[in-house]
């Protein structure tokens, strides 16, 4: 059975950082594409942050320069540091796994964590 198990989220001041972590079981993050999406109430869920099976990241546009992605194959996790946190950013932050690798789309995701709630406040 597989499971992404979301921890890290919290309340912040903006300016603020935070590491949010996703445990995976079931599954080997390295043989899968996985990344970070995010959903504020009222919008559509949109792509923070990937790793594709290649190993590669990328980010979007809004988050560039102030978040990082990473893997940890060892320990079958994946991390997501954010910095410079800015309202905008508060959101519930969900991990997702794409079976057939390649670029992190919705369409694409095999799965879904539960979601960890990031807030920023201004």
């Amino acid at each position: 059975q597989v499971q992404l198990v979301e921890s890290g989220g919290g309340s912040v001041q903006a300016g603020g950082s935070l590491r949010l972590s996703c445990a995976a079981s079931g599954l080997p993050v390295r043989l899968y594409s996985i990344g970070w999406f995010r959903q504020a109430p009222g919008n559509e869920r949109e792509l923070v942050a990937c790793v594709p099976a290649d190993g590669s990241t990328n980010y979007a546009d809004s988050v560039k320069a102030r978040f990082t992605i990473s893997r940890d194959n060892a320990k079958n996790t994946l991390y997501l540091h954010m910095n410079s946190l800015k309202p905008d950013d508060t959101a519930m932050y969900y991990c997702a796994a794409l079976e057939y690798g390649g670029a992190c789309t919705y369409a694409g995701v095999t799965y879904w964590g539960q979601g960890t709630q990031v807030t920023v406040a201004s």
